[in-house]
């Protein structure tokens, strides 16, 4: 069962992700009164802000759900949430995004997941060799090999 709880994970909060992406999508104009002050001296609309939150939201989460560079795309959506936290501040809804912040970022650092695209496009190629001559030979000894 514990081989199951990272997938998931990982399937929840990309399906949270594809929910505010699309909520950005249908109806921008709700989400004017969580924008930061900041927003207001970029060079775009505050619609236009908004979908593409909206379509990065929705993007990373699809991709997320497959399992399609998880580790990048939870890293990403991890930042993402920092990044709002920090603007909402401390209250309700940056305590709920920090925690979803730090659901994401562990699956950053967790290892690809099985059932996921990363698995299918996995190479048997190694990623790192370390090699060791000991100084009375000329064959390399290989003392780690690690796969991607």
């Amino acid at each position: 069962m514990k081989n199951f709880s990272p997938i998931l994970i990982r399937i929840a909060i990309a399906l949270v992700f594809i929910w505010f992406g699309i909520q950005q999508l249908i109806d921008p104009t709700s989400w004017f009164g969580f924008l930061p002050t900041w927003v207001n001296s970029i060079p775009i609309s505050q619609t236009a802000f908004i979908y593409l939150n909206g379509w990065f939201e929705l993007m990373f989460g699809t991709a997320l759900l497959f399992g399609f560079y998880s580790r990048i795309t939870a890293g990403l959506l991890g930042l993402h949430l920092l990044g709002i936290t920090q603007s909402v501040g401390y209250g309700a809804l940056g305590v709920r995004d920090f925690g979803l912040a730090f659901t994401a970022l562990s699956i950053a650092f967790s290892p690809a997941s099985p059932f996921s695209l990363d698995a299918v496009f996995k190479k048997n190629d190694p990623l790192v060799v370390t090699t060791y001559t000991p100084p009375r030979t000329q064959e390399p000894i290989i003392e780690h090999t690690k796969f991607i």
